[in-house]
């Protein structure tokens, strides 16, 4: 099948990706020139994992193409994914400002009956509004063409994007067709996992449960680490016990210094608006909110507690806000070293992807040049982000370049046991020592 992919980012380029492997020809299409220009140079402008190696196989295959010219994509397509970005609002609403602009273009030179396919998280009833849109932009044209939209919402987490692509859980698709329906089987015949067809607010609403739901299993486990720190008792062990409850699952009960990223902030908070839109009041996603917004502060105030930060040198470890990805959008290690800044501590961060962005935001903390450079003359080390190389790390080659030794676990991914037989000062998230 001949698809079309609008939008570019971690979202479209994946999902661009993971059709044309399935053996659709595909047409990816963005306004950012730069962006395109380094596409068809086989260049991904973002970080993630096996993508970039794709995309340049499929191109020598001739399966896949860029352009800025969406008339060309659309009169390509069978199918069209708007897989554009919806940013939080200041009221927490989702900006669908792409979202219709898209649809708009598409109205403005489809020719023939085609499958719109919403993979942007969205509100509930934008499938219905970008229908209204279209139509609109059809009519204007004195023309009469059938069409139909879908909610085909993602569940890709950044870092395993394309694993999640290849492999996953179900495939959420809200169809008000037959005609749709069977297209959209005809896509994804070739991934075996479950497919729920549903209603496309049904698939909307999914989305947005699913991530709120998620974002406060974590702000949960955090709640808990606090109340067991407080306890002595040991969160991770908690966790693990917790786990094994089939109910209850292991995933998403990790306690450290909260989530980040694109998804589950923005997703909370654009649920909670819907809420008091309905007027609800929604507690649970008030607290699970307030929570994360302040575990990094809870962090901070227990590491105040064991030393002094003043005139200290930080030695930050990972920015992005998880592991494999160079997003930074809402990570904690803004907020950490805003707060150690303001508690006058002096910074060098080390993270193998996200440190020019970062870089960016705080002109005045130092970037080593890698994973042990940070250590010298360090005070105190914190794990902000848990890569894999700073757990397989030489902790004691860092011990010796370091001036203290204090280390502040904020993902628990650390040995306290190895740590602290070197001569660690070690504390993690409520994690016994």
């Amino acid at each position: 099948m001949k698809v079309a992919v609008i939008g570019t980012g971690y979202v479209g380029i994946t999902t661009a990706a993971s059709l044309g492997e399935m053996g659709h020809q595909i047409m990816g299409v963005d306004i950012d020139e730069e962006k395109i220009k380094k596409l068809q140079s086989g260049i991904l402008p973002i970080y993630e994992p096996g993508v970039e190696p794709l995309i340049q196989d499929l191109m020598r295959q001739g399966r896949i193409q860029f352009t800025t010219d969406l008339r060309e994509a659309v009169c390509f397509a069978d199918i069209i994914f708007i897989a554009v970005g919806t940013p939080s609002l200041p009221n927490g609403q989702a900006d669908l400002a792409y979202v219709e602009s898209a649809a708009a273009g598409i109205g403005k030179c489809m020719d023939c009956y085609k499958v719109i396919v919403n993979k942007s998280t969205v509100p509930i009833g934008t499938a219905e509004r970008v229908k209204k849109i279209i139509t609109s932009e059809v009519n204007k044209r004195d023309q009469f063409i059938k069409f139909d939209v879908v909610s085909n919402p993602e569940f890709l987490q950044e870092g395993k994007a394309l694993q999640d692509a290849r492999w996953p859980d179900r495939i959420i698709l809200g169809c008000a067709s037959e005609n749709a329906k069977n297209l959209m089987n005809k896509l994804y015949q070739g991934v075996q996992a479950p497919k729920y067809f549903t209603s496309p607010k049904n698939a909307e609403m999914i989305k947005y449960a699913s991530n709120a739901f998620l974002a406060t299993k974590i702000s949960f486990m955090n709640e808990m680490a606090r109340l067991c720190d407080t306890l002595e008792v040991d969160v991770t062990e908690v966790a693990q016990g917790m786990g094994m409850d089939k109910r209850i699952g292991p995933y998403f009960l990790q306690a450290g210094i909260g989530y980040g990223g694109s998804c589950f902030p923005k997703d909370v908070a654009a649920l909670y608006s819907m809420g008091q839109q309905a007027h609800l009041e929604m507690p649970i996603l008030r607290e699970a909110q307030k929570v994360n917004q302040t575990q990094c502060d809870w962090f901070v105030e227990k590491m105040k507690g064991i030393v002094n930060l003043e005139g200290k040198n930080i030695a930050l470890l990972g920015l992005s806000f998880k592991p494999e990805t160079d997003d930074i959008r809402e990570a904690p290690s803004i907020k950490l070293i805003d707060l150690f800044l303001r508690n006058g501590a002096k910074i060098s961060a080390y993270d193998p992807k996200a440190m020019k962005p970062i870089q960016n935001i705080f002109p005045q903390i130092t970037m080593a040049e890698d994973c042990y450079q940070v250590f010298d003359g360090a005070d105190i080390v914190v794990l902000c982000t848990e890569w894999k190389q700073f757990q397989k790390l030489d902790w004691m080659r860092a011990k010796r370049m370091m001036r203290g030794n204090y280390l502040f676990d904020g993902r628990n991914a650390l040995s306290a046991k190895e740590l602290t037989a070197i001569g660690f000062h070690y504390w993690g998230v409520a994690k016994k020592t």
